[in-house]
């Protein structure tokens, strides 16, 4: 029976366990998108304690893009050293690296840019009212999505993921709550699936194949007449054959409502995603019990568990989680004087 110590796959990538450190933004970066010495540290912490997958913050593949100014960016050539030194300092220290890339969509707050998104409706009353994408723009933005995954690539990083959750540019073109297209990007699963796939089709044809591609997606909008995870499992299905190789599943952030919240709540998104797709899943939701998470994987609701604000309040959730569950884990030679087993 696996369990989050079991040895896991994703495509060609082998994991030494089931435990993810998900995409969080830090906001520690400069105006221009440079790594610093913080998330260098910050992503290093956190294979020390023992996560066998760490995905880096979500990416801005444009200036514009950026969820703020003081966002890790993707966009120019000149970020790729500062990103394989975060990429060198994981390895290192026995884990494997991903990274999420990124388009804000009408959720973006870089200084002095403006915003765009699939239909000219504002995130809230207070919110600046985007502008509607063409389809030229579509076209540019699929292109800086591929020109990011040649620059992930560059940078060493093991595994990729597509950020089309939350209510960020992607994921507003999934939601019929903010697509209001008339035009072939708009209206049916098929259309409003078109621009995932788009990009899934230009990262693909230039990410290395031994290489995984993850996505990650809201499975429910919380809102009326929003996506719920049938939806969702409705248009995965439409493009799952574009080199999808796991699905991390979340929910909300396309509409500012804050879902009823407890540790789990998101684990039947993901049952569904799973059941419903045939594709492999990451599951979470303010999961911390390390026997719970044990459970999600024992009992076959997800493929890997991921743990945010845990893994930011104890890096080394990993090896206190060893010793919970009576697991032979190694620690690293350093901490070893602090394993209570020895």
């Amino acid at each position: 029976m696996a369990n989050i110590f079991s040895e896991y796959n994703i495509g060609n990538l082998k994991l030494k366990n089931r435990i993810v450190m998900p995409p969080m933004c830090m906001y520690v970066a400069p105006e221009t998108g440079m790594v610093t010495d913080w998330h260098i540290i910050h992503y290093a912490t956190r294979a020390v304690g023992g996560a066998g997958l760490i995905i880096v913050e979500a990416t801005g593949i444009a200036p514009e893009g950026r969820l703020t100014s003081n966002d890790l960016g993707i966009w120019e050539d000149a970020h790729i050293p500062g990103l394989a030194l975060i990429v060198k300092a994981v390895h290192e220290n026995g884990a494997k690296i991903g990274i999420q890339i990124n388009h804000g969509g009408r959720k973006c707050e870089a200084a002095g840019m403006g915003i765009e998104a699939p239909s000219a409706i504002p995130y809230d009353e207070k919110s600046k009212i985007p502008r509607e994408m063409t389809k030229e723009d579509i076209a540019e933005t699929v292109n800086e999505f591929k020109n990011a995954a040649i620059r992930a690539d560059k940078a060493g990083f093991d595994m990729i993921q597509i950020h089309a959750a939350h209510g960020y540019l992607l994921s507003e073109f999934l939601s019929p709550l903010t697509n209001q297209r008339q035009d072939e990007y708009g209206g049916s699963y098929e259309n409003r699936v078109r621009f995932l796939g788009e990009v899934l089709d230009a990262v693909r044809a230039v990410w290395p194949q031994e290489k995984p591609i993850e996505v990650r997606v809201s499975a429910e909008d919380y809102g009326e007449g929003g996506n719920q995870p049938a939806d969702l499992a409705a248009m995965l299905n439409l493009i799952k054959d574009k080199g999808i190789d796991s699905v991390n599943v979340s929910t909300g952030g396309v509409i500012p409502v804050m879902p009823k919240a407890f540790p789990g709540y998101q684990l039947p998104h993901a049952e569904m995603i799973k059941r419903h797709t045939g594709l492999p899943v990451a599951a979470g939701g303010l999961l911390s019990d390390s026997t719970e998470v044990n459970t999600v994987i024992e009992q076959g609701k997800a493929d890997q568990v991921y743990l945010g604000r845990e893994l930011l309040r104890n890096p080394y959730w990993a090896l206190h989680a060893s010793r919970t569950l009576n697991v032979d884990l190694e620690w690293p030679e350093p901490y070893k004087r602090a394993d209570r087993r020895k």
